[in-house]
């Protein structure tokens, strides 16, 4: 088995600004974001890492079958914010600094890990992914739920030109064309059912606007995490 990675050092990630803008477009957004975390959610239970929790938005939508929530989140602004979120949440929720790339976790730890509009964030996704699946345990779950290229077409092409100049540097280090179901499959894991959605469904399109989302499984026949 992989040792445990090193804790990343606090606040490894550091968008004062942006944190406060998408801490208020999160919110404002949530009533067509609500219905896709509660299925995202649904039917997970017992020990739960979230990796890049930001503002906590996740947290009312955690069923009763969970026993703990571990929430990680390496931006001081939206750290705070999803500390007051855990305190108004059903389950026990303990929020702690960390990045995506070096969770500051034990291996196979947990039944559930969850990613929710955040691999298209971090750093080194490959890395990202890794570091998910050897903190599962063996057949243990990833729920995701991520932004994602569109189906060709103009936007298509406008998503990879906005992440090879603007986007990222104006918005926290997104990426909205990063294929997520093939980047688990490259990282070892089993994907299982998922669907791409359009946020919202109605009006005018962005290239934020392509989602996926889904389960994988670490391999319950699994000696090579990490």
């Amino acid at each position: 088995m992989p040792p445990s990675a090193r804790p990343a050092p606090r606040d490894a990630v550091h968008h004062p600004l942006f944190a406060r803008f998408y801490a208020r477009l999160s919110v404002s957004a949530e009533p067509a974001i609500a219905p896709h975390r509660k299925e995202l959610l649904r039917g997970v239970e017992g020990r739960v890492i979230e990796v890049g929790a930001g503002n906590g938005l996740n947290f009312a939508h955690y069923p009763s079958t969970v026993a703990e929530v571990v929430a990680i989140e390496p931006e001081s602004v939206l750290r705070r914010l999803a500390v007051s979120a855990a305190l108004r949440a059903d389950v026990p929720v303990d929020v702690v600094p960390g990045a995506a790339e070096a969770l500051p976790v034990k291996s196979e730890a947990f039944d559930f890990a969850v990613a929710s509009l955040v691999l298209c964030s971090v750093r080194d996704v490959p890395r990202a992914l890794g570091e998910l699946r050897r903190v599962l345990r063996p057949g243990g779950e990833l729920r995701f739920f991520e932004h994602g290229r569109a189906p060709g077409g103009a936007m298509a092409t406008a998503q990879r030109v906005l992440d090879r100049t603007v986007w990222p540097r104006l918005f926290g280090g997104c990426h909205v064309s990063r294929d997520t179901v093939g980047a688990l499959r490259a990282a070892g894991f089993e994907v299982g059912s998922y669907r791409a959605i359009v946020v919202p469904e109605r009006g005018p399109k962005f290239p934020t606007s392509y989602c996926v989302l889904g389960s994988a499984r670490r391999p319950a026949e699994d000696e090579a995490a990490g």
